[in-house]
């Protein structure tokens, strides 16, 4: 039975709905904090070791629970520049849904 690594970057607004997902249909999955890296966003990283045949369930999962949303957020001020220009104003971004890599696994032990 082939095993394959699903690694997917949910936005921590849809943590929750996607862990309680897999806890529903027994996806057993190892759940980091980690942070986004334009936005310096919460996010959370889910690695799930799942039998090939069950990839589509869990695909489907994650994009059930994972929604893109736009959000408003104000950029950093820029210090090093003269003082001209230094007001930020909120720009909209769309954030949320879900980043997922699916990688071969050569070998997967249980202990």
């Amino acid at each position: 039975m082939a095993t394959k690594l699903i690694i997917a970057i949910v936005q921590d607004k849809d943590a929750n709905r996607v862990s309680d997902a897999f806890v529903d249909q027994n996806v057993r999955a190892t759940k980091l904090s980690t942070t986004g890296g334009f936005l310096q966003a919460g996010n959370t990283t889910f690695m799930i070791g799942i039998e090939e045949e069950r990839i589509d369930e869990v695909l489907q999962l994650i994009k059930d629970a994972s929604h893109t949303r736009d959000e408003f957020m104000t950029p950093p001020v820029n210090l090093d520049g003269g003082m001209e220009g230094t007001t930020s104003y909120p720009v909209k971004v769309q954030v949320g849904g879900a980043t997922v890599f699916v990688l071969p696994v050569d070998q997967f032990m249980h202990f």
